[in-house]
């Protein structure tokens, strides 16, 4: 049996789709958690198994994990909760017996400016220590659809405000993480660190001409120094804790903590990742804040 948390989120439940339709699990094999199973209706109708559970919640794990012998837990997006969440997790797994677990995490969090780092770093190393028998860790750098939520209103004002420097990030289709979770889920054995990533790392400036060239809107990318990128993100009405969570990018891809390209994506699923020019001119309406 093979479950998947977070089911319901866009990575869960492609995750879902490449273990049916490309690692070819029988859908009466897999167990999809998730806070809301009633979202999950149209999985049950396909013989999927639809069980509640919350990470902020552990006596709703032991069901929702029960009979599960490969499990996969996609790491939640309440940030400064991850880790306690994880280690609720994890001892829930090895409470159940699962043999092999897997985590999706993000590069080199024992060194990335990204601020959450600590939580994912937590994570892998609760994993390590908590006696479960095979693990493997899925460093996912930042997936394409990440530009949906800076585009719009970069492209509404024509600037692009910026503290990443010349550094690079090696995106990555959701979609491609997608598949590598499920055929790790389930096919890897053993002990293993995956960084999985795009083929090459763009700089905001090339990200930048290749989103104007196929929206037709004019894009320059405006340097700012982290402090200043705080307030903006403050003055667009967020809280500051969140602003210098996503501040910690910029900050980090200037490091080039995010600018690594590894070959693992092609070695787990043997192809090359998406490449991401295609990808932003099939999606500039999307860019642009359009349906």
């Amino acid at each position: 049996m093979y479950l998947i948390s977070g089911a319901s989120g866009h990575l869960g439940r492609l995750t879902i789709s490449h273990l049916i339709d490309t690692a070819k699990v029988p859908a009466s094999q897999i167990i999809a958690t998730t806070r809301k199973p009633e979202t999950l209706a149209d999985l049950a109708k396909r013989g999927v198994s639809v069980r509640a559970a919350d990470f902020d919640q552990p006596a709703s794990l032991a069901a929702a994990f029960a009979g599960a012998d490969r499990a996969l837990l996609i790491s939640t997006d309440a940030i400064g909760r991850r880790a306690e969440q994880s280690a609720t997790a994890i001892a829930a797994a090895k409470a159940a017996g699962v043999e092999h677990l897997l985590y999706t995490s993000m590069p080199a969090p024992e060194t990335s400016a990204v601020l959450f780092g600590p939580e994912h770093l937590a994570a892998e190393r609760a994993i390590a220590a908590s006696g479960i028998a095979g693990w493997t860790i899925l460093r996912n750098n930042w997936y394409f659809e990440n530009l949906f939520f800076v585009m719009p209103q970069a492209l509404a004002s024509g600037s692009w405000y910026s503290a990443a420097e010349n550094g690079g990030i090696a995106y990555i289709a959701r979609n491609d993480l997608a598949r590598a979770a499920a055929l790790a889920l389930a096919t890897a054995k053993g002990r293993s660190t995956l960084t999985l990533t795009g083929a090459r790392s763009y700089t905001t400036a090339e990200i930048a001409s290749l989103v104007a060239a196929s929206t037709g809107k004019p894009l320059g990318v405006v340097p700012v120094p982290v402090d200043g990128l705080i307030q903006g993100i403050i003055g667009a009405g967020l809280p500051e804790p969140v602003a210098r969570v996503f501040a910690s990018f910029d900050t980090a891809t200037a490091r080039g903590d995010l600018a690594q390209v590894t070959g693992d994506y092609k070695t787990l699923t043997g192809l090359d990742p998406a490449p991401l020019e295609p990808w932003i001119a099939a999606n500039a309406r999307g860019l642009l804040g359009q349906p």
